[in-house]
């Protein structure tokens, strides 16, 4: 029961995430599409406040139903404010929420200058983290050069630091990421996936990583973390698959297929891992895998009724047309009559009924015309829900 509950959730969010894959263009993905909600960084944050400063925690007054509480704090430094601000060190800062804490914790204050300073929550930070914070690259730096900073602050000891510094390279362009191939610290990366107490957030993001500056001696330990024996939902590891298909390019999208695709039995959250991997791989790395051949390893998926709408989305997001007659064969079959299937299959068809694209891609004439043709043909066996896949697409 605990499985079924999991893959409903994944299925949910499937659902979702492919639905975009579809209308985006790949420039609009960001870098790691492994790493769940990637944050705001603490730069950024910094960067986007009118007024910043560090300060103490002093004091906390709860609040009742008739007036709210408020919290003191002390500034202890001031990182930047207005020309007109009067902000200083020893000056008291009271805000209207309560927050609780221990006197003399360091808080970093952020605010937005309007006729007073509305303040935001309070940060709680570190002696190092702020300066971490303090002493990091500006915004107007390129990306590259600002990871090259947070690149060494990758699993820091301090929670906050290692928190924002993943923050960071999740938030960044894949392409950016990719320039710092040379520098990333391979071993370090490799022994960060083996270890246990790397939180598993960060496991998709260093898949990536050491599928950029990773070795043959990297293959065997990849394999050997995508193939542990699991029916748990395991975060990350469509990076560790993208990852390895970058390594490894046609050879290792064999081995994918066959663990993944083909063999009985493979959790759910496991296949669709491999599935992403698979877009991931089409978006940003096509140099060792052609694309005729990503189209043929996605075909597969076809005989995953569980599965079949977001392979559907993602084929017609690739172009690939050889599955027209396919697709309408298993139209309304048992395994393929959910409403979901139906509806991905009609947008297929109105995709390749659109014809060339702007960019000059899309199916040449026949294949306009065949797909116009079993689009007149569902209108007339099925209309609601070629109605309905309309309304939406």
């Amino acid at each position: 029961m605990r499985t079924l509950k999991q893959n409903l959730v994944i299925r949910s969010l499937s659902v979702l995430i492919c639905g975009l894959l579809v209308v985006l263009p790949a420039s609009g993905l960001r870098a790691c599409p492994f790493c769940p909600g990637p944050s705001k960084p603490l730069t950024e944050q910094l960067s986007q406040a009118d007024v910043a400063v560090l300060a103490k925690w002093v004091k906390a007054k709860t609040g009742t139903l008739e007036q709210s509480g408020n919290t003191v704090f002390e500034i202890t430094e001031i990182v930047h404010q207005s020309e007109k601000g009067r902000l200083k060190a020893g000056t008291q800062v009271i805000i209207n929420r309560h927050y609780p804490g221990k006197a003399g914790t360091p808080f970093l204050l952020l605010g937005t200058q309007r006729t007073r300073v509305v303040w935001g929550d309070p940060i709680e930070v570190t002696q190092a983290s702020f300066r971490y914070i303090t002493q990091a690259p500006d915004l107007e730096e390129t990306t590259t050069k600002r990871l090259q900073y947070f690149l060494n602050y990758l699993e820091d000891p301090d929670q906050i630091i290692a928190n924002d510094a993943f923050a960071e390279f999740a938030n960044a362009p894949f392409e950016d990421i990719t320039l710092l191939a040379k520098a990333l610290p391979r071993e370090k990366i490799r022994n960060w996936i083996a270890s246990s107490k790397t939180p598993v957030p960060r496991l998709g993001l260093y898949g990536l990583l050491l599928g950029l500056c990773g070795r043959e001696a990297e293959i065997q330990f990849m394999e050997q973390k995508i193939n542990e024996p699991t029916q748990e939902l395991r975060l990350g590891i469509g990076g560790l698959i993208s990852g390895y298909l970058m390594l490894t390019g046609t050879e290792g999208l064999k081995k994918i297929e066959q663990s993944k695709f083909r063999a009985s039995g493979v959790a759910f959250s496991e296949t669709y891992a491999a599935m992403q991997a698979l877009s991931f791989i089409w978006t940003y790395n096509t140099r060792q895998i052609s694309k005729d051949r990503l189209r043929q390893s996605m075909r597969l998926l076809l005989n995953r009724p569980e599965l079949t709408d977001l392979v559907v989305a993602n084929l017609a997001r690739w172009e690939d047309w050889s599955v027209m007659d396919r697709l309408m064969e298993m139209y309304g079959q048992e395994d393929y009559k959910s409403r979901s299937v139906k509806k991905a299959i009609v947008r297929y068809l109105l995709v390749a009924a659109q014809g060339k694209t702007k960019s000059g891609g899309g199916p040449d004439a026949d294949t306009v015309e065949k797909a116009k043709q079993m689009l007149d043909k569902l209108r007339n066996d099925d209309p609601n829900t070629v109605k309905s896949a309309e309304r939406f697409f």
